[in-house]
């Protein structure tokens, strides 16, 4: 969850560490910018060996909301889509 934290501070736009909350399947990693008490990894790792992987992140400024969709660009989904010509 750290590279999520990043990605956020990286992303340009106004954000506090601070009131920062980030969730996996599910379950709550971090609220308020710090890891919730008693966060038991096991679930969030199985979570992330699924076809698909909820991730949600509140930085805690208001009650706007997005939706992100993106895909596997990983080598073996490279290699699979490069043996074709579409």
């Amino acid at each position: 969850w750290g590279r999520i934290v990043m990605a956020v501070g990286k992303a340009g736009e106004p954000a506090d560490r601070d009131r920062l909350s980030i969730s996996m399947g599910g379950v709550q990693i971090t609220r308020d910018g710090q890891i919730v008490p008693g966060y038991d990894e096991t679930p969030v790792a199985a979570h992330m060996k699924g076809p698909e992987i909820d991730i949600a992140v509140d930085i805690g400024l208001g009650r706007g909301k997005a939706t992100v969709w993106t895909c596997d660009l990983t080598d073996g989904y490279i290699r699979i889509n490069a043996d074709y010509r579409s």
